[in-house]
């Protein structure tokens, strides 16, 4: 019996000793490595394979610049802005619903919004149920809702149901940053504060090396220094058109384009004729 009491605890150390053998901690280091790859595949951004050497430097990248918004011009002489909207308000609204979607879907529901919500007080006032409904069309409609009636109310309590015309003011409302604080503040009042700089901007001005690309306020830094302030917003049009019908991000439509021979994306260095 005494030899019996003295095995039992060898026993039980023995067995609760196994579980903190069989634990490693090698698991996490492996999810861990995978993490990088997971973040550069998640970059706002496109990066551009290029093929052949582009010098960045400023005066290079100004005469290049030149030509590009030469031949842009030729394409689109008068560039407008494709969503819809009657005031400046309406224009902020849509700005702000355009993110992750298009322009054309957040034009399908513009007249059934500004429709029952015209202007800030009214957006403001709006039952959240019935302003879901109205956006569910186009996506994240429950942040949308929540966002654009944030901003509503704001401006009526600060700035008396008027869209401000500084960009420090505007990037204070909810859903508001640089890139849409410039397009209202370029297309609304000709204010030309930055360069907005969207998916359709970024990857044209890389293709066309007009910036090495980076973080957004990089890439509206190197595209401010290559033309004068008066053009900044007109260039911006004709960058997302360009963007959205010709230099698309898949299967670009390289044949027969004026600037083929100043594009350094892949597509453009081969005939893709068939």
């Amino acid at each position: 019996m005494a030899d019996a009491k003295k095995r039992t605890p060898e026993v039980v150390t023995k067995r609760s000793a196994k579980p903190a053998r069989a634990t490693k901690a090698k698991v996490p280091t492996a999810k861990r490595a995978k993490a990088p790859v997971e973040r550069e595949r998640e970059e706002a951004f496109e990066r551009v394979l290029v093929r052949g050497r582009v010098s960045y430097a400023k005066d290079l990248r100004v005469e290049r610049a030149l030509r590009v918004y030469d031949e842009l011009e030729k394409l689109y002489p008068e560039p407008r802005c494709e969503l819809d909207y009657d005031t400046p308000f309406q224009l902020l609204i849509a700005v702000i619903l355009s993110a992750q979607t298009t322009d054309k879907r957040v034009n399908s529901i513009a007249p059934a919004l500004f429709g029952a919500y015209p202007d800030a007080r009214a957006l403001a006032g709006a039952n959240l149920f019935d302003l879901r409904e109205i956006l569910r069309p186009i996506g994240f409609f429950r942040a949308k809702a929540r966002a654009i009636r944030t901003t509503a109310k704001y401006l009526v309590k600060h700035h008396g149901g008027e869209v401000p015309r500084t960009m420090a003011e505007l990037v204070k409302l909810q859903g508001v940053a640089r890139k849409t604080a410039n397009v209202v503040l370029g297309e609304a009042f000709g204010i030309a504060e930055g360069i907005a700089v969207d998916t359709h901007v970024a990857r044209v001005a890389q293709r066309l090396g007009l910036t090495r690309g980076g973080t957004i306020r990089r890439m509206e830094l190197d595209l401010m220094e290559l033309t004068p302030r008066e053009r900044w917003a007109k260039d911006h049009l004709r960058l997302v058109l360009f963007g959205r019908y010709r230099c698309v991000a898949r299967s670009p439509k390289c044949e027969g384009c004026p600037l083929r021979g100043a594009c350094f994306a892949p597509e453009a260095q081969h005939d893709s004729s068939p």
